[in-house]
């Protein structure tokens, strides 16, 4: 099987994904290699707010703007854990750069700078990844699993979570109402 380094990419699940944490969502791929893919869910919010998660954290937000943002569902791995996929890249304790724009950090020292009003320009926050074995998107790509198109930033950090699949999807040039549950093999 050919393959195809899908970073910087936004994975969009087909109507037919049956697995609950992966159906009607948008992942961003921060990393693929031969190793494997690394990716954040990037429009499932789940019910907890960038104040809420901060709370839990015993860090006190200066920075009221930020504390109603949502935190997503970014997957199912480590969902005690939190991401925080940012522009600029910046430098933080934990960072792994996606690309010259974009960053995705692990570390406390960068919720403890958002909760100060030292935020990167762009973030989104969410607990848990997306993560795949060696060859295993390249296997769901096979069998129509998603539809893939090189990630936008501003579909990430511009709009609503309910907006991203479709902003993507039309970036693709894709309506997503008229795709069919159907799957079939030319």
């Amino acid at each position: 099987m050919q393959s195809v380094d899908l970073t910087h990419h936004f994975l969009m699940a087909m109507p037919a994904m049956a697995d609950p944490f992966f159906s009607k969502t948008l992942t961003y791929i921060c990393e693929h290699s031969d190793q494997g893919a690394l990716g954040l869910v990037v429009n499932r919010p789940i019910d907890l707010t960038l104040k809420d998660l901060l709370d839990q954290l015993d860090i006190s937000a200066d920075d009221e703007t930020v504390g109603g943002l949502p935190v997503m569902f970014g997957g199912p791995i480590q969902l005690d854990r939190g991401f925080v996929l940012h522009q600029p890249v910046g430098e933080w304790q934990s960072t792994m750069a996606v690309n010259d724009e974009i960053g995705l950090t692990t570390s406390l020292d960068i919720l403890r700078a958002i909760a100060s009003g030292e935020s990167p320009k762009q973030l989104l926050v969410a607990l848990g990844y997306s993560g795949w074995a060696p060859g295993q998107i390249e296997h769901e790509l096979s069998q129509n699993a998603w539809l893939t198109v090189p990630a936008s930033p501003g579909i990430i950090f511009d709009l609503p979570a309910e907006e991203r699949l479709i902003a993507a999807m039309r970036s693709l040039g894709v309506d997503f109402s008229a795709l069919s549950d159907e799957v079939g093999h030319s």
